[in-house]
């Protein structure tokens, strides 16, 4: 399996604590050592940057120079793969990346789907995984859909339904971000946390490194991590509930969609 990662902030915030912690996992602490990926929204004007390499992110020169770079964004996603389906390679790498309407979209998945993905439409695969396969036909599902691109509650009926498609064809959890609102969702296994004032002190569970949020924050700052497991060993996180999910707009959830709610 693989584990995610995610950030939703409403001032620009720089992911190095929870990366630093998820890339521990990539193949030292934990076993998701077949690549890894970053990608990050510039603040300013939306432009988006990833980094993705098919090596241990724990090992890796470049994921250390991530984990020390100050790259604020109001959305970030990140990914360490432990390979289901597809070979160890840079195309199989999350987060994978594509244009859709106008707007740049960054999809990461952790699970194995079963069965066939429905294939039609604009959007295929570069790579031969699972998760790609996923995000194509999630994309070709708006454009069959005829969803608006600024029409963000039918963006997230849509992304619900498909989700929930793939969760009963195993394992289905993921994010989605076009660097306007954050799309989670947990099919199985995924954690949330939200940091507010009066911020405290976290300590990550993977290294022996802890920051005092109140010294780098201030009182208005809204920041929101999505995580597949637990990043600190001294906050208290969320358990998505099976079946949910989430849209997040600038650290705060904006709509929540659960399991057996109607779409």
């Amino acid at each position: 399996m693989c584990e995610l990662l995610a950030l939703s902030a409403n001032t620009p915030t720089d992911m190095q604590f929870s990366f630093r912690g998820l890339a521990r996992r990539g193949g030292d602490t934990s076993v998701h050592g077949d690549g890894w990926g970053l990608a990050s929204f510039d603040p300013a004007g939306g432009a988006l940057t990833i980094y993705r390499e098919e090596a241990p992110a724990a090992f890796s020169p470049v994921a250390a120079q991530l984990a020390e770079l100050d790259l604020k964004a109001l959305y970030s996603l990140a990914h360490i793969r432990k390979a289901t389906q597809g070979l160890v390679a840079l195309e199989n790498c999350h987060p994978f990346h594509s244009r859709w309407r106008g707007q740049d979209w960054v999809f990461a998945h952790n699970g194995d789907i079963q069965g066939v993905i429905p294939a039609a439409g604009d959007y295929t695969p570069v790579g031969n995984t699972d998760s790609e396969a996923a995000f194509c036909w999630f994309l070709n599902s708006l454009n069959e859909a005829g969803v608006d691109p600024g029409n963000e509650a039918a963006i997230f009926r849509t992304l619900v339904r498909c989700s929930d498609q793939l969760a009963h064809q195993g394992i289905f959890n993921c994010l989605i971000s076009n660097g306007r609102w954050l799309y989670a969702y947990g099919g199985t296994r995924l954690h949330t946390i939200t940091r507010r004032y009066p911020f405290t002190t976290a300590t990550l569970a993977d290294d022996d490194v802890s920051v005092d949020f109140s010294q780098v924050t201030t009182e208005k700052d809204v920041v929101t991590i999505v995580s597949t497991e637990p990043l600190t060993c001294n906050e208290s996180w969320r358990a998505l509930e099976r079946g949910e999910a989430l849209l997040l707009r600038s650290g705060e959830v904006v709509r929540r969609h659960l399991q057996g709610d109607q779409h």
